[in-house]
């Protein structure tokens, strides 16, 4: 891989995604993209890149683009999030669902479901029939493939191991899946129940694109995401996300984000990596 193979494949990812790649990481995109030239029958970087340059192949522009992302998640991933969402956050917004409000949720860059459904589950333990009134959960992420196992709701009894016992017995069923755990072993596969997928709606959404959604949220949840971003395009997305937050709504960031720029004219730290919109 030339750096004139870099620099294209760094561009391409910018262009298409806003992830901006250091020059530090030329190995780690060989590491990642060579396994892709094998698959494809390519002999060089500069051939990968010619296809991925052509509009034609698109599919494997994504492949790419997935490739070189890391959808590290787990159930309940920084619990402190989901105790202040359960125990000071939702209290009022279920109350005003039930006289008939609406609680809207979105769970930005939500990898293979397991963030959507934690909230999903917390939800669900307040008010276990919140999928009969308006209530919510928007997951999206750029990767159809993430996108579509989260969809699918289908986990090995690994991924289950952070849930506490008693949510899942409640909320997991033995899948009829051949038992592959996708990764090479073969494990039990549970499968989410219905109540949790009646609250969460998956669709693939670029967060540098456009948002179609018109409504705005009580939470969003954007953790670990804006890492891959350089921070122009990082306080470009914290303000649009500021803009779809309800007034006294909150945005939950990752352990080593910190909103900058003019999103801060309109949210105020609430510790504990989350930001509440106070105008």
């Amino acid at each position: 891989m030339t750096d004139g193979d870099f620099a294209t494949i760094a561009k391409l990812l910018y262009e298409d995604a806003g992830i901006y790649l250091a020059d530090t990481k030329a190995t780690f995109v060989y590491s990642r993209l060579s396994k892709r030239l094998r698959a494809l029958g390519l002999q060089s970087f500069k051939d990968y890149c010619a296809l991925v340059q052509n509009s034609a192949n698109a599919s494997e522009r994504m492949t790419m683009l997935a490739s070189l992302t890391t959808n590290v998640t787990h159930f309940f991933r920084e619990q402190h999030h989901f105790d202040y969402l359960r125990n000071v956050l939702l209290p009022p917004l279920l109350d005003d669902a039930k006289r008939g409000g609406r609680v809207r949720i979105w769970s930005a860059g939500c990898s293979i479901g397991h963030e959507p459904y934690s909230i999903a589950m917390t939800i669900l333990s307040l008010m276990p029939n919140a999928a009969e009134y308006d209530v919510r959960i928007l997951a999206s992420d750029i990767d159809p493939t993430v996108v579509t196992t989260g969809r699918t709701g289908v986990y090995g009894a690994s991924a289950l191991e952070s849930i506490p016992m008693d949510l899942r017995r409640k909320w997991f069923r033995p899948s009829a899946s051949d038992g592959s755990a996708g990764n090479g072993a073969t494990e039990m596969l549970y499968e989410v129940a219905d109540p949790l997928r009646d609250l969460v709606a998956f669709r693939e959404l670029n967060l540098n694109g456009e948002w179609p959604m018109r409504g705005q949220f009580d939470a969003i949840f954007c953790r670990n995401v804006t890492i891959y971003f350089d921070q122009p395009t990082r306080e470009r997305v914290w303000k649009r996300f500021v803009e779809r937050l309800l007034p006294h709504g909150v945005l939950f960031i990752g352990h080593s984000e910190r909103v900058t720029g003019p999103a801060l004219e309109v949210v105020e730290f609430q510790g504990n990596t989350s930001y509440r919109k106070i105008r």
